[in-house]
């Protein structure tokens, strides 16, 4: 998980308040919490909470708002409720991924969350073309903090604090001005989100009770659900067919016209998809770039793919999603960087490729 480029000053109050927890920043956004490895261990093992911030929400709000969605990404945002988020691509005019969305509501208004660091050329993206739409886009990070929590106890935590939580994968709801998104991964995942005011009491009763943990924790279990991110690097590279997108929500093939959607939809129908998602792991203590290529040693000196995210792993080494061409599954061996780069192992994915949704 990436850093915005620009992302706004944090609020200070919370700033303060992580410091208080052993907060260690960089960039403007918090790395760790004073022990990386208690925070690996406790994220594979245990409970945790981490702060969001390398994560940007937009918010499109007005008369036109689900019309103009609708007509950009590549799911059904007619789907989208105050109970139902939904993960969504937003591609360019030849189907290549821009960014992964996750589209959820807040009141009548639609939020986009992303990576910070796509944050912006997104929203100016989105803006060129509203036209004459009445939506307003804007970013919504200043008044909109962000923590995740998972582990095998945090459900009554939240319970506890809230008195309810969504029931399952994908299923939100908000309460007391605080919205609670149900996400996949390898224990019960949540992420809280509500105005600075609110998430100043919420962060104490969660922090006493389990561990701090920086960002890179959640994108290990990103990458452990199989759940892809588009991040800098691999902007304009893959379909989403090509990540899995189609395998855990994020394309409709029955909404209508979006960017890229006839591509999509032809990959869909005429079955000539050649890449797909791959979880891995590579003995390796640097996780390599999105973007970096990967090598199969039983075909062509031409890359068989490239890495999509990276981090590092609990049990040593770095886990990682990785696209790849189909062929390579039992081909040879796979390399980093090049073919005498560093082995990685395929692992298996909390579901199936062979079977796809034909909806």
């Amino acid at each position: 998980m990436q850093p915005a480029a620009s992302s706004p000053v944090m609020n200070p109050e919370w700033r303060t308040l992580l410091e208080h927890s052993g907060a260690v920043f960089e960039a403007g956004h918090v790395k760790h919490f004073g022990n990386p490895e208690r925070e690996l261990r406790a994220t594979a093992q245990g409970d945790v909470l981490v702060e969001l911030s390398p994560l940007s929400v937009l918010r499109a709000q007005g008369d036109d708002a689900q019309s103009f969605l609708q007509g950009q990404f590549s799911n059904d945002i007619r789907q989208v409720t105050g109970t139902r988020s939904q993960l969504s691509a937003y591609c360019n005019p030849k189907g290549r991924m821009l960014a992964i969305l996750r589209v959820f509501r807040i009141g009548e208004a639609y939020c986009l969350q992303l990576p910070g660091a796509l944050a912006e050329a997104t929203l100016k993206r989105l803006r060129m073309f509203v036209m004459r739409a009445k939506v307003k886009i804007e970013l919504a990070d200043p008044e909109l903090l962000r923590i995740g929590l998972s582990g095998p106890n945090v459900e009554g935590l939240i319970v506890a604090a809230l008195g309810t939580v969504p029931a399952g994968v994908d299923d939100c709801l908000s309460v007391d001005g605080v919205t609670v998104l149900r996400l996949p991964g390898p224990h019960a995942r949540f992420e809280l989100l509500a105005s600075p005011e609110k998430m100043l009491a919420l962060w104490p009763q969660f922090a006493t009770r389990v561990t701090p943990a920086g960002a890179t924790a959640w994108a290990w279990l990103d990458i452990m659900a199989g759940i892809p991110n588009v991040l800098p690097g691999t902007v304009e590279e893959f379909v989403p067919q090509m990540t899995n997108l189609d395998l855990v929500g994020g394309v409709s093939f029955t909404k209508g016209c979006y960017p890229g959607q006839e591509i999509v939809a032809r990959m869909h129908y005429l079955g000539r998809l050649k890449q797909r998602m791959f979880l891995a792991h590579a003995a390796i203590t640097e996780p390599p770039l999105p973007g970096t290529p990967v090598f199969a040693s039983g075909l062509s000196e031409q890359s068989t793919g490239n890495v999509l995210d990276a981090q590092r792993s609990p049990e040593g080494g770095c886990d990682l999603l990785a696209v790849v061409h189909l062929s390579s599954r039992g081909a040879g061996v796979l390399h980093l960087g090049n073919n005498d780069g560093v082995r990685i192992d395929l692992k298996d994915l909390p579901y199936s490729l062979d079977h796809p949704p034909t909806a």
